[in-house]
């Protein structure tokens, strides 16, 4: 037998193995993410309420003015906690979100909230305009713990307590997983279907096994330990993907990571197929340039290329139908996602089985279109800037004139 033929042979054994395992991994990530979002997720253990309470420093990093920003604001004016400031962090003078936060603010008189601007002028260390918009808040905060919460981010009363209580000693930073709240419109569902099942099962999954993976969206850190691993907020400016450096900088220094129980509710005004698509191109990108081996595997921990790996695995060894065994395959995750997906909708379901259906289909199907566009070009629009990747996650500014997803 020819050195070819037996290379041909050794591949087609490797490659049936590899969806076996494949197939168990995944079902394996499946019931991890089940179980701990039944034991861990949405829940208020009764010694919440008598936690240890320490001062927090809430930064919310602002930029124009969305149709829900007003009410998302709101929601951290009614937190549940009995020390805290809001630091709402602008950077342009003329900005409409000041009015916006000051009518908020002239409503609650009572909460310690002011407005702090300048993240352009002098302050500017790197190439993040998030970090740089940070930094003015950073220097001027009043408690040791404080909580990096997105613009588009609405909470409930109780979920800084239940951040402040994840805050053990050798705990440094508490993050929470990604979710949506319920907005009106089938693309909404889209994108809600990819939080509440996909990225929360990696999600989970990540955690539990002590992966770092970490989205920035709320985040409660410890100053003291953060600032001991990092060497402060604006040594992250460099990096787009900063909650990624943070975390992973933190972990290189024997300090945890917890992970809340209630969700991060993302309720921006303005979501679409579109948007939907660019957001998780543009995080594609970041992984390939950060984790490229994820991304080469990424595909296959979707449904469908997984189940066509699995199902000719099956047929290699077994001599099963390959298009039973796909069906069944995707019957199966399907049920798991939706499991999981009611899980985190608290049982409570604000959309129809067959609508879940159609948008979970789309959802799957939209993968290999976003992985391919996020290799075609490395370059990607954040917020007012373009910027291009490089090896290792840091990243440069390009001209306005180039393309851009």
């Amino acid at each position: 037998m020819s050195w070819w033929w037996l290379s041909c042979l050794y591949f087609i054994e490797g490659l049936a193995a590899f969806g076996i395992g494949l197939e168990i991994a995944l079902i394996t990530m499946h019931f991890v993410s089940l179980i701990y979002s039944k034991m861990y997720m949405n829940k208020k253990p009764p010694e919440l309420m008598k936690a240890e309470v320490e001062g927090v420093s809430i930064l919310k990093p602002l930029k124009g003015v969305d149709p829900h920003l007003e009410d998302n604001l709101e929601t951290f004016f009614e937190i549940d906690y009995p020390q805290y400031e809001i630091l709402f962090c602008i950077q342009d003078e003329d900005d409409p979100a000041h009015e916006v936060v000051r009518r908020a603010m002239s409503k609650h008189p009572n909460i310690d909230a002011k407005i702090v601007t300048g993240g352009s002028n002098g302050k500017r260390q790197g190439v993040n305009p998030k970090i740089n918009n940070l930094l003015p808040a950073y220097d001027i905060m009043k408690y040791n713990l404080f909580w990096i919460c997105d613009s588009g981010i609405r909470v409930l009363p109780l979920t800084l307590r239940d951040l402040v209580s994840k805050m053990t000693d050798k705990v440094a930073l508490v993050h929470a997983v990604p979710y949506t709240s319920n907005r009106k419109g089938f693309s909404s569902m889209v994108e809600k279907i990819y939080f509440g099942t996909q990225h929360t099962r990696v999600y989970i999954a990540a955690h539990v096994i002590g992966v770092v993976c970490m989205t920035g969206m709320s985040t409660l850190i410890r100053r003291d330990y953060f600032d001991k691993c990092t060497g402060g907020l604006g040594k992250l400016s460099q990096y787009i993907a900063e909650d990624y450096f943070m975390a992973k900088y933190i972990s290189e220094n024997g300090y945890k990571l917890a992970l809340a129980s209630y969700p991060a509710c993302q309720n921006p005004g303005n979501y679409g197929i579109r948007s939907f698509v660019d957001r998780m191109t543009r995080w594609t990108i970041l992984r390939i340039f950060m984790v490229p081996l994820a991304v080469i595997l990424e595909p296959f921990s979707e449904c469908f290329l997984c189940g066509l790996v699995f199902s000719w695995s099956c047929l290699h060894y077994f001599s099963w139908n390959m298009l039973v065994v796909f069906l069944y395959h995707v019957l199966v995750w399907f049920l798991f996602d939706h499991l999981l997906f009611r899980q985190l909708e608290n049982g409570h379901l604000q959309m129809s089985k067959c609508d879940f259906l159609i948008a979970w289909f789309i959802r799957e199907t939209l993968t290999p279109y976003i992985v391919l566009r996020a290799l075609m070009n490395p370059t990607i629009k954040w917020r007012d800037g373009r910027y291009r990747l490089k090896c290792g996650g840091t990243v440069e500014e390009v001209e306005q004139d180039s393309h851009i997803v």
